[in-house]
Parts: C-alpha cells; structure tokens; sequence
C-alpha cells in the first residue's frame, strides 16, 4: 500500500506540471515561482533543523564507541573507534561522511551451526549501493552548477569530463546516471524482497527512493528522447538566481523540463521534513563529533537540580515497627 500511494503522489507531481503548462500556460509558474517557494522552504527548514540540533543540549559525552578507548600507556588505543581528541573525531566524521564507514560492518548477523555463537558482518552490497548513490548524486549536482554559473566553477569541467569519459563508446552516456539508477533499484528492491525490511518499511521510505528515482530518470530521459534547450535553461537559470526572471526564454524550454524541475521542487520542499536531513544531522550529531573522554574528565551536569531523597535509614526509621512485626531484617534494632 505504501508503495501505491507513493507511486500516486508522483503520478501527480508528474501531470501537474504537463496540464499547467499545456493547458493553462502557467511555465512562469512551475519554472519560477514554485522553485523560488521550494528553495526558500528548504532553506528555513534546514536552518530550524540544524539550529534545534544546536541548541540541544548535551551535558555528557556520548559518541558511539566501538574500540578500545584511550587509558593507560601500555594499552593501544583506537582512535578512529573511540576518539581521544579533535584529530581522532575529524578522521571519523571524514571517514563516515565520505565513505560511510559505520555501513562496512555489523549491519547483518547469523547464527554458526558448528559453532552456535552469533556471527555479525557488514552488509557489503548495501555499503557499495550507499555509496554509489551518495556519489552519484554530489556528481550530479556538481555538474549542475554549469547551468548556473558562467564562467563556470573551477573543477566542475574536469568533473562533466571525467563523468563522461565512456561517450566515445556510448554516446550521451554519464556514468553517475547509471549508477544512480542502478543504486536506487537495489535500494528500492531490497526494501521490496526481504520480509524484515518491508515490515518495518514505512511510506516516507518508498517515497523517498522512488522521488529521488523518478528524478533521475526524467533527467536521463530529457537528455536522451525530449527535446530541451539547455541555452533557455542555462539562461532562465542564471536570471532567477539574481532575481530578475526572464520569462522570453520560457517558450523555448520543452516540456519536460517542467516535469523534471517540478519533481525537484517536490524533493526540496519535503527533504528537511525526512529522513534525508541527516546530510546535516550527521555534522551535529553528538554520538559522532564528540571525543570520549570521559575517563580523562569527569562530566558533571549543567542543569542538575537538588531532588529531595528518601534514604533507606529514613525508611527504615518510618517503617521500623511494621517491619520488625512482619519478621523483615533491620540494619537497627
């Protein structure tokens, strides 16, 4: 059933943009308006995530430890596991951020029959899908920036080059674009085919996956079979984000530019309401950027208030006569 609604929502997401712009004539709306609302969304939403995780407060030290944490001299320890200091933290963030470290290992476990002991492992397949997703999709929106800049950023053209290095075998082939969709399917089929996942699934799950797919494939799509003029686009790019929109351009663009514009529209305006937004919650995360020193520091709560107690000598002072008559023992007679 999740499936179906999120298969019905970008049904919609689709057509909106064909019937508005084929009927009602609104390009300036969908190629304009609507992403100027959707960028502004995105950005406050993610301004009031990362400004909640800020300012949350976190009195302990408590970052996920998975090696042996720095004790006495004769003992090694892992810094990369179970930082001590900045550098440690800044290597593991580095190592997470970029090649999803945490994703290696420990996320599947089996029982040895010779052995009868659990065995945990790391899911290799899910790791390299999460990683070739990740990178197609900084790829993809690197090479982006072209439409938006000119010149062009330094770094960008050696990226397009680099993506594109198979055209003289496959002409008009990006790598990242068949990654990307190759990535999502596994994602997308590993939720579908194994009886664990799908029950703890939820519709925000499919929806992502299938949004960020449907992305791509109009992309892929709009390069491949319809027509657009990247000149118009380019231009209309560039003359929104200064804030003077030249709507002349608008009757050159194809059609499905609308489509693959408004389904991005779509992803800005619902990715700081997701699971998505961990892109800045792992920055801020606590379990992550924080060294464990808790053996070198003792950590004493900011915030702790005097709570009245009831020690047990007082219980027993209160309670003495009715104890002693049901046989209970005394610590005093």
């Amino acid at each position: 059933m999740s499936i179906v609604i999120s298969l019905f929502v970008i049904a919609v997401l689709v057509l909106l943009p064909i019937v508005g712009v084929e009927v009602y004539n609104w390009q300036s709306t969908f190629a304009i308006y609507i992403p100027y609302v959707a960028v502004g969304i995105f950005l406050l939403g993610m301004l009031y995530r990362m400004f909640k995780w800020a300012s949350s407060k976190v009195p302990f030290r408590i970052p996920t430890t998975c090696g042996q944490q720095k004790s006495l001299p004769w003992m090694k320890a892992d810094e990369l596991e179970n930082p001590s200091g900045t550098l440690g933290v800044i290597g593991r963030l580095f190592l997470e951020i970029f090649f999803f470290r945490s994703l290696w290992r420990n996320q599947r476990f089996e029982l040895e029959e010779d052995r009868k002991r659990l065995r945990f492992d790391g899911n290799r397949y899910l790791w390299l899908a999460g990683l070739a997703f990740h990178w197609s999709l900084l790829i993809i929106i690197i090479r982006h920036t072209r439409l938006l800049s000119w010149p062009i950023i330094p770094g960008v053209g050696f990226i397009n080059w680099f993506d594109t290095i198979l055209q003289p075998f496959f002409s008009m082939f990006y790598i990242t674009d068949i990654l990307i969709v190759a990535a999502l399917t596994f994602l997308f089929l590993r939720r579908v085919v194994s009886p664990q996942l799908r029950y703890i699934s939820l519709l925000s799950d499919y929806f992502a996956i299938l949004l960020i797919g449907s992305i791509a494939v109009s992309g892929i799509l709009m390069r491949w079979f319809f027509n657009v003029d990247l000149v118009n686009v380019k231009e209309l790019a560039m003359s929104v984000l200064r804030f003077v929109p030249d709507n002349s351009v608008l009757a050159g663009i194809g059609l499905a530019f609308y489509v693959h514009i408004t389904l991005i529209c779509a992803l800005l305006i619902y990715f700081p309401f997701s699971k998505m937004v961990h892109l800045g919650g792992v920055f801020l995360s606590p379990t992550r950027n924080l060294a464990n020193t808790n053996r070198v520091q003792r950590h004493v709560n900011p915030w702790d208030y005097p709570v009245e107690v009831h020690t047990y000598q007082e219980y027993e002072d209160e309670f003495r006569a009715h104890m002693k008559e049901s046989g209970l023992p005394l610590e005093k007679e």
